[in-house]
């Protein structure tokens, strides 16, 4: 999924992402895409350790411009974020997320999303839905 378009808008217009340090990342296939994002202070928990809701916002993002991707002129707001975290991701690493569009409907999208460590191994499991609408006139 080609994301360069949706990009010039997130580097400009985007708080969340930039804030926490995420790199999105075009894909030859047209129903997935790929994010990056160091773990470091700006997304870790008092332990030291990537925080879950880091990780939920790094999946929630990544469907956010997937969608918009896939609808060129929409905007998509998640509706619903569901994730499971199965293993801690310390501090100096870095998480790979990688999305697959599993249902487009007209108004409806569901994202499946696995984000990585650094060796390859599943730290969470996110399943995103987002709404796709008309963008509003400001």
């Amino acid at each position: 999924m080609n994301i360069d378009n949706i990009l010039k808008n997130i580097e400009r217009e985007d708080g969340l992402s930039r804030t926490l340090g995420m790199e999105f990342i075009s894909t030859p296939e047209p129903d997935t895409l790929k994010a990056r994002m160091a773990v470091d202070d700006r997304n870790k928990q008092p332990f030291g350790f990537l925080s879950g809701g880091a990780s939920l916002a790094l999946a929630e993002n990544l469907a956010g411009v997937g969608s918009m991707a896939a609808c060129p002129g929409k905007m998509a707001l998640g509706i619903n974020v569901h994730g499971n975290h199965v293993k801690a991701m310390p501090y100096g690493g870095t998480v790979t997320a990688y999305g697959k569009l599993i249902h487009k409907g007209h108004t409806l999208h569901v994202w499946s999303i696995e984000v990585k460590n650094d060796e390859g191994e599943l730290v969470s499991s996110v399943q995103v839905t987002n709404y796709v609408i008309d963008p509003q006139k400001k």
